[in-house]
């Protein structure tokens, strides 16, 4: 017997229409959720198809709507616990109203990203969401909606696009938190990010990341209206790797002008950063106060608890795939939405910052 001979047969469309007594056409279009059909027939076909254990021909499918029922994503670092949870609720989300996802990660990089949104658009799929490698360097997103397929951003706006943005408001949780390390009496507050930079850090200079200028603008906010200096000294960016931030973190903890307190602007940073000062023979927060964004269930394990800025990681991925997902059906947003906003969890990582002695 030939190999071929004993391979099973696929079911067709033409063997639910079969089974449910309709046309082949009246399957096609109740199958395909596209047409006009009838309730009866539907539940008739559907019924049929899972009987026979039928599985659709996803190109011939969107060769009949011009659907792919395919949401292409985006992002910087799968790695990080925030585009991974982000992604979690992207992909449940779209789960749930019979879209796939097709997810590629770009390293931060806005090459890597200019090619994953070409391949993303020869995919064939129905919409983007997108966190943008840089704020700045927009032009080749322009491309999506030329294209006539929705885009939606995630996490970070985008300059000279006019597209729905699901993010949080950054400025006002930093400003918060700052002013909550400032009234501890910390002045000498240090911040490391990813952000790729190809100068240091000086204050008011354009950066790549929304999210990141929004959060230096509110420390800066809140240093500013208490009268004080901003330390812009204490901002270190390319914290490319573990190594690297637990370099940045022993030169901000060394020195009469040492960094009394540390932000960590993920929680990647922030494990790097937590060894440099166990390493440092330091202790949280009796020599140097501790605060990181985003709440992880780790962060209530270690000792002590560390403070964090919490952001609706999850909640910001389901909203970001409903919102292009109705996009995609050509339905109008709702009149008003929740919004996602940011809270400060205090917890035992902030206290009065030491005398800059003991850093030397």
């Amino acid at each position: 017997m030939s190999i071929n001979g004993s391979r099973r047969r696929d079911t067709t469309v033409a063997d639910v229409a079969k089974a449910a007594q309709v046309s082949k056409a009246q399957a096609a279009r109740a199958l395909g959720n596209y047409g006009a059909v009838s309730d009866d027939v539907r539940e008739r076909v559907l019924a049929a198809a899972e009987e026979l254990g039928y599985r659709p021909n996803e190109l011939a499918r969107s060769m009949n709507t011009g659907k792919s029922h395919t949401l292409g994503v985006v992002v910087g670092d799968i790695e990080n616990p925030h585009f991974g949870l982000a992604t979690r609720g992207i992909t449940d989300a779209a789960k749930k109203r019979g879209f796939n996802v097709i997810l590629i990660n770009t390293d931060e990089e806005t090459a890597a990203e200019v090619e994953a949104v070409r391949v993303l658009l020869d995919k064939r799929v129905d919409g983007l969401i997108v966190a943008p490698a840089s704020s700045v360097e927009t032009q080749h997103l322009q491309r999506i909606p030329e294209s006539g397929r929705p885009l939606v951003l995630l996490d970070r706006t985008a300059a000279g696009l006019d597209v729905e943005t699901v993010s949080v408001d950054m400025a006002s949780i930093s400003y918060e938190s700052t002013q909550y390390l400032l009234e501890a009496g910390h002045r000498r507050i240090a911040f490391i990010s990813t952000l790729k930079s190809d100068a240091p850090y000086t204050a008011g200079m354009e950066l790549d990341s929304s999210q990141i200028s929004e959060r230096l603008d509110g420390m800066r906010r809140a240093f500013e209206e208490k009268g004080l200096s901003y330390p812009a000294d204490l901002v270190r960016l390319n914290a490319g790797n573990a190594e690297s931030i637990r370099k940045i973190t022993r030169e901000l903890l060394a020195g009469p002008e040492a960094a009394t307190a540390i932000i960590a602007s993920d929680g990647l940073i922030a494990l790097s950063v937590v060894e440099a000062i166990q390493e440092l023979g330091l202790t949280i927060p009796a020599d140097v106060s501790f605060l990181m964004y985003d709440d992880f269930a780790w962060t209530k394990l270690t000792t002590p608890p560390l403070t964090v800025i919490a952001q609706p990681v999850y909640e910001m991925g389901t909203t970001a795939a409903e919102a292009l997902i109705r996009q995609i059906e050509g339905r109008k947003p709702a009149p008003t939405t929740p919004a996602l906003t940011a809270r400060l969890i205090r917890r035992g990582s902030v206290g009065a910052p030491r005398a800059a002695s003991v850093f030397s």
